[in-house]
């Protein structure tokens, strides 16, 4: 691939994630008012975690998501 086809493609995905992201909150923004309040607190520690992980810059996505499997499936697992 030249240099001008991995920029278009690098744009592309940057494109494609952003509305992807947008996506993803008003898809849980749907979702929230209709949680319980114990699905909201494990929810929110979930996604506490991750943003906190994420934040660390010094840690791979691929750390990220391998500490992150573990902690989601156990709340996942509470869910009634």
């Amino acid at each position: 691939m030249t240099s001008r086809a991995n920029e278009l493609l690098d744009k592309d995905f940057d494109r494609q994630i952003g509305a992807t992201h947008r996506r993803l909150v008003k898809a849980i923004e749907g979702r929230v008012g209709a949680m319980s309040l114990q699905t909201k607190e494990r929810y929110f520690a979930v996604l506490s975690t991750l943003v906190a992980k994420l934040e660390a810059p010094e840690k791979s996505l691929r750390e990220i998501a391998q500490e992150m499997v573990a902690e989601a499936a156990s709340a996942i697992l509470l869910e009634p």
